[in-house]
């Protein structure tokens, strides 16, 4: 088969995770993050970016949201502020949009990102269900969704990316990513794996299965606003990042545990889908085929 025969197919396949995950003009937004001249957080080929760009974000995307929302209060921020229901791709294109940002834009432009996020947790207060107030800009709550996405992202990269991280390459990706986490407020985030392990431990107290958390996962894992064709290939991504979870999250979140059918059957749909991702988001030039 030729690169001709294959690139509409890799382009229309691109196209779609484009138009979900990046929005309108997604070659202009790329532009003002990739191509603006000024120094960098993080260097080229540093943990942070090889992770951030790699096909495994979409599961640990996903893992992540269910992580969080393990905690009420910040699930009661997410209910009462977000529509996700009705707008589930532009929650994701904000996040994608401010992870690019602050990965791999110039220093401006992440500390414009930065900024944007705190002006709209700004409006992001309330009182959960259980009385308690919260707010989004509270460190302590800013601390617990950036562990759950460090958290997510790495255990997604580890086994769905396109190669293992050495132990030290896996404390030096948290480094990185605290730099980002301590601009948005958060206290002591953690820096190695070992203080990442201690520091979810501290939380597991806090955590624990709302009805609001329930219902979030049930649409994020069962009743997606896609296509029909769409369907397949999210339902495997959203069980690979299912199977990604801890054991201990899945009651909770009403959520199947099934080691046995995650490792020999979940598990490699897992890496032939990221695979296929990585394959249609390469440059068109970069594409192979047999």
């Amino acid at each position: 088969m030729s690169v001709l025969d294959v690139e509409p197919a890799r382009a229309w396949i691109a196209g779609q995770i484009r138009s979900r995950v990046i929005g309108d003009d997604p070659e202009a937004k790329g532009a003002a993050i990739f191509d603006t001249l000024g120094p960098r957080l993080f260097a080229e080929d540093t943990p942070i970016r090889v992770v951030h760009a790699d096909a495994s974000m979409f599961v640990g995307g996903l893992r992540a949201l269910l992580l969080q929302s393990l905690h009420p209060l910040a699930m009661a921020g997410v209910a009462g502020h977000s529509d996700f229901r009705a707008d589930p791709w532009g929650r994701l294109q904000r996040t994608s949009e401010f992870l690019a940002a602050t990965s791999f834009g110039n220093v401006e432009t992440a500390d414009r990102a930065i900024a944007i996020v705190h002006r709209v947790h700004e409006r992001v207060v309330g009182v959960a269900a259980d009385g308690r107030p919260y707010a989004a800009n509270d460190p302590h709550l800013l601390h617990w969704v950036h562990l759950a996405e460090a958290d997510s992202f790495l255990a997604a990269y580890q086994r769905y990316g396109s190669r293992r991280l050495s132990p030290a390459e896996c404390d030096e990706y948290l480094a990185q990513s605290a730099v980002i986490a301590r601009r948005l407020g958060v206290v002591d985030p953690p820096v190695t794996v070992r203080m990442l392990r201690r520091q979810l431990g501290e939380f597991r107290a806090e955590l624990h299965g709302t009805v609001e958390a329930r219902d979030a996962a049930r649409f994020l894992l069962v009743e997606p606003p896609l296509p029909l064709a769409a369907r397949p290939p999210y339902l495997l991504l959203a069980a690979a990042s299912v199977a990604l979870l801890p054991a201990w999250t899945r009651w909770p979140l009403r959520l199947p545990f099934l080691p046995v059918s995650e490792k020999l059957l979940v598990g490699p749909a897992g890496d032939a889908l990221t695979g296929l991702i990585r394959w249609s988001m390469q440059p068109e030039g970069r594409v192979r085929a047999e």
